[in-house]
């Protein structure tokens, strides 16, 4: 009878059934393929067992409430964290310590198997306690004390201690760090009950809970995000994803370097809005001290989230989360599709969103788009991302926007009611400025790049506005770089599509007004041959600093400034005429000795 039933599952894309039961020692192997089940699923007996390989999925249809019955439906998935590092988790199953219709927690002693061999036989995990703290594979062993949730709270010392024994309810994520010798892909087996139905999942206004995808399935994160109930709770639309710098070898949290990823998507589905983590270090009470490296790791995260991911939400309202079986989805962990907060790769398919070569999302053709990378002197860099569609406001666009995860003390935003964001929204118009903040722990460089330029006119300039300085720098052209002393920089930088500066045809009515240097003479010159009333003539550095100010010129054909003794390397003329016009030229210093 097994082998007629999974004959017949290999021969189908997919396997419904109106309600499913397994019953004494009968099981239910499904290869490649998704199992339907429109109500419930009972699994009957602890010798029954239900084996979902390969991608293989269970989507159930109508039913509210949990599945029942003591025996397991057993489905893989690999964490990809090292031994000192994090995964965020959650069980698509719970225990199977009792029978009943309705979920039940996940329990780790209960519910995480070790693969003896693939692909039927595996043997509960087992665990160690602290002080030892390196899990290892093959066999299977969990340092137990790197399980943790955290519903909800707002501070480190709230998390919770989960352990191996401890129970955590359907819904809610936990973490759990990976082990030694599994080259950071340690494969589970996670066995138990089905989770089913509408789970519940409890915030707090202005609070953070660790939660995630309860089923044996994908899960939308459109549908998710947009949900009626949960678009009225879930700060921003935005879900936030762990990430650890795996070259950090210790578990003393001072060492740690890691931060959030953050996503959401727009209600169509059609434009995601996914960050990158910076990765933060830490003092021992678990506060942010400095930051460290950025992400180079290429993780992403994609509209169908996959079995066994958890990732953190904050509350906007006070409330119950929810998921439904409607948000469920048979999506294979698919390079951008579906994966595991894993690293992205090319997509070849066509009928998803479509990205670029370096993974990036190209966006429908009436959104604009662009990034700007913010590095703190050399060490570490914030990502903002500025989203552009005639439907969004300088109000919150829910979906298109994404509030920053804990900022760190030098570090980069957007501003919208007073609260830090990664990525905004804007209906775009050529006269619109957007501050920029920037925070200064120490004097440090700080650069100011741009990319992932989506849907502007090749003559439309991006710039980012040194209000101090008066100097506009055309960040598609070149990138702003500079010193900045501590400080909380809120007045200073802006973007802006168009500046006091000439434009290039302006600069064309002077005929032949030109500004270049003469390296052989290690001389700047200003050709005015219109003799055109000029205000000031001021020299940058690179790193905005004023090197110097020639004002009360009077009117000639010609100005020459000597730029002997000045260190070789890019500087930015700006010329200010008594019109208010003013014109910023780029130039190279490489004076002959």
């Amino acid at each position: 009878m097994n082998k007629i039933l999974l004959f017949f599952m290999l021969l189908c894309f997919e396997i419904s059934f109106a309600q499913l039961s397994v019953r004494n020692n009968a099981y239910v192997y499904v290869n490649d393929l998704v199992l339907y089940v429109e109500d419930d699923v009972n699994i009957e007996e602890s010798t029954a067992h239900v084996y979902l390989r390969n991608e293989s999925q269970l989507i159930q249809g109508s039913g509210t409430t949990g599945n029942s019955g003591v025996g397991k439906l057993s489905i893989y998935q690999n964490g990809k964290a090292s031994a000192a590092a994090y995964n965020y988790w959650c069980s698509p199953v719970g225990n199977v310590l009792g029978d009943d219709n309705n979920n039940r927690p996940f329990r780790a002693n209960n519910n995480i198997y070790d693969v003896v061999s693939s692909p039927i036989t595996s043997n509960l995990a087992t665990y160690m306690q602290a002080p030892n703290y390196n899990g290892t594979t093959a066999p299977l062993v969990i340092a137990d004390y790197w399980l943790w949730s955290y519903n909800p709270g707002t501070q480190y010392s709230e998390w919770d201690h989960v352990l191996s024994t401890g129970d955590v309810a359907s819904g809610y994520g936990f973490t759990m760090k990976g082990t030694l010798g599994s080259s950071n892909n340690q494969l589970y087996d996670f066995r138990g009950k089905p989770n089913n139905g509408t789970i519940f999942t409890s915030v707090l206004n202005g609070q953070e809970t660790l939660v995630g995808n309860p089923y044996p399935s994908a899960l939308d994160a459109r549908d998710y995000i947009h949900d009626s109930n949960n678009a009225s709770l879930l700060d921003s639309g935005t879900l936030y994803f762990w990430e650890q710098d795996l070259t950090i070898t210790s578990h003393v949290i001072i060492n740690y370097r890691g931060g959030y990823a953050t996503y959401t998507i727009n209600s169509a589905g059609t434009v995601e809005t996914f960050i990158p983590a910076t990765f933060d270090s830490y003092n021992y009470d678990g506060t942010l001290n400095t930051g460290g490296s950025s992400s180079t790791s290429g993780k992403a995260v994609f509209r169908y989230i996959p079995v066994g991911q958890g990732f953190m939400v904050k509350g906007s309202g006070s409330g119950n989360l929810r998921t439904t079986n409607s948000m469920r989805k048979f999506e294979k962990e698919a390079p951008n599709v579906s994966e595991f907060f894993r690293q992205q790769q090319n997509n070849s398919r066509t009928d998803y969103i479509q990205y670029n070569d370096e993974g990036l999302q190209v966006v429908p053709d009436d959104y604009k788009r662009f990034r700007i990378n913010v590095d703190f002197n050399d060490t570490y860099t914030r990502q903002l991302l500025q989203n552009f569609h005639h439907t969004a406001s300088a109000e919150k666009d829910y979906g298109l926007e994404s509030k920053s995860p804990e900022l760190i003390e030098s570090d980069a935003h957007w501003i919208q009611d007073g609260e830090a964001y990664s990525a905004q929204a804007f209906n775009f118009n050529v006269d619109l400025t957007i501050p920029l903040h920037v925070i200064i722990e120490n004097q440090q460089l700080v650069r100011f790049r741009i990319f992932d330029v989506q849907n502007f006119d090749d003559s439309q300039p991006i710039f980012i506005h040194d209000i101090e300085n008066d100097l506009y720098v055309d960040l598609r052209s070149q990138n702003y770089e500079l010193n900045l002393e501590p400080g909380n920089y809120t007045n200073r930088f802006e973007i802006t599509f168009t500046s006091n500066a000439l434009s290039t045809e302006d600069v064309t009515i002077l005929d032949d007004f030109s500004v270049f240097q003469n390296n052989n003479l290690s001389e700047l010159h200003i050709l005015n041959p219109n003799q055109i009333e000029i205000k000031s003539v001021n020299l940058f550095d690179a790193n905005g600093k004023q090197i110097f100010n020639k004002i009360d010129l009077p009117i000639d054909s010609s100005y020459m400034y000597s730029t002997k003794g000045l260190s070789n390397g890019v500087y930015i003329v700006k010329i200010t005429f008594d019109s208010g016009q003013d014109l910023s030229k780029k130039i190279i210093i490489a004076n002959k000795q």
